[in-house]
């Protein structure tokens, strides 16, 4: 069960207290977002909690910094979620060192194809930070088996067409997603879905096909927006989401 929220969203200390609350529910891993001002993956959901979090004055820096201070507290895998352009602004080294030393254990860029990622996989794993590739339903076999080669940590399967957010129900397509991939990892990585997974029907699903993860984002963030009056009640709601959440991912 691998959580998301959108880094200092609503504000700073409020993503603390949401962020402890996930794991409270269970989570396996954090996946934190880096607000930017494109982010071309993610639905509406995600795209008004990032711009809530850069109203704040929120950083990537600002976001390595509280991830440290949550690594401190629990011993979780934590990974970033980050598109290419803040890393460039902070400078490859300086954001992978700054990661390793925040306990960021992996990174997810989605505008990174893994054709161009050779200069940043090599400085990720110098900083000992596992460069996450992620792979769609319609990618070839050929690159498919490329991606699992550079990918490291697990592989993120993108499990729809089209951008983040929440859907009713998962189609077979994205079921059948995962049993293509996991039968050609061989074992190699463990293979989480995403994208769309919101129920733990979803979950049961992803994980019956094979999955060994599920990340669900936009449900979570979804609830952190409905109580930005009252942003103290968010923590509740979210530790019983995710503890369902969790509970669906044990294979009957």
């Amino acid at each position: 069960m691998i959580a998301y929220l959108t880094g200092g969203d609503p504000d700073p200390k409020s993503f603390l207290t949401n962020s402890i609350a996930l794991i409270e529910g269970g989570a396996d891993i954090i996946e934190v977002g880096i607000p930017f001002s494109d982010p071309i993956a993610d639905g509406p959901i995600i795209q008004a909690s990032s711009m809530r979090a850069l109203s704040q004055g929120i950083t990537p820096a600002g976001i390595l910094d509280a991830i440290g201070e949550l690594t401190q507290q629990f011993p979780i895998p934590f990974v970033v979620l980050t598109y290419y352009n803040p890393v460039l602004a902070m400078g490859l080294e300086r954001f992978l060192k700054k990661a390793h030393e925040s306990g960021v254990d992996g990174i997810v860029v989605p505008d990174l194809p893994v054709e161009e990622s050779e200069d940043f996989s090599n400085l990720a794993l110098k900083h000992y930070v596992d460069n996450i590739c992620l792979a769609a339903p319609n990618t070839s076999t050929l690159r498919l088996r490329t991606i699992l080669d550079k990918s490291k940590g697990f592989l993120y399967l993108v499990s729809l067409y089209g951008v983040t957010g929440p859907r009713d129900s998962l189609s077979p397509q994205a079921l059948e997603a995962v049993k293509t991939v996991k039968s050609l990892a061989k074992g190699k990585i463990p293979i989480s879905a995403g994208f769309g997974i919101s129920r733990p029907e979803h979950i049961s699903a992803i994980i019956q096909s094979g999955a060994d993860g599920a990340i669900v984002g936009s449900a979570l963030v979804h609830i952190v927006s409905q109580h930005l009056e009252n942003p103290n009640e968010a923590s509740h709601y979210l530790r019983e989401t995710v503890a369902k959440l969790k509970a669906s991912t044990k294979k009957s």
